[in-house]
């Protein structure tokens, strides 16, 4: 329902209540638009590293697995392993390893995931060996991804080297 406004004194409008904005090709021809400042107060790096600390580390870490499987389930590789290296080494915190059907795919496989972890905001990702496609690492940081083809996974059984457990460390043997 239209009703009069008053814009500051000098001309008088007809405003609509409860109307849709007009579209963007319109709005654009319209004029540039004002953009509103904001209200909120900028967070300091120092506000913004004491929210960080209270955040869980896991919840990162397994977003982030989640992000690589669904990356790596969408290219179709195969086996796909994650071994838990938390505790075990400082390196990272998992490994995944997985397994492409020929050099061309190990490759796709690799820089796809390098692609889609950059578009979902982890920043550009190292890939070593795509140019051969035989083993190729893409280290994603707290995770590093290792995708290979099967003969060449079978000869280096890193799940193997893995799997083996640490001795007890502080034991007399005896």
């Amino acid at each position: 329902m239209p009703h009069a406004g008053h814009d500051g004194g000098q001309n008088l409008t007809l405003k609509t209540i409860g109307a849709k904005k007009a579209p963007a090709k319109a709005r654009a021809a319209a004029g540039p638009a004002v953009k509103k400042p904001s209200r909120k107060k900028p967070v300091s790096k120092k506000t913004a590293l004491k929210k960080a600390a209270n955040q869980p580390l896991y919840a990162a870490d397994d977003a982030l697995l989640e992000r690589i499987r669904a990356s790596l389930d969408d290219d179709k590789a195969e086996d796909i392993v994650v071994i838990e290296l938390q505790g075990r080494s400082s390196l990272a915190d998992a490994l995944v390893i997985a397994t492409g059907r020929s050099s061309r795919h190990v490759a796709s496989i690799a820089e796809h995931l390098a692609r889609r972890l950059k578009d979902a905001g982890y920043g550009t990702r190292p890939v070593n060996g795509a140019q051969q496609g035989d083993w190729v690492l893409v280290d994603a940081g707290d995770v590093i991804v290792h995708v290979f083809r099967a003969e060449v996974r079978d000869y280096y059984d890193l799940e193997g080297m893995w799997s083996v457990n640490e001795p007890q460390r502080g034991r007399a043997a005896g």
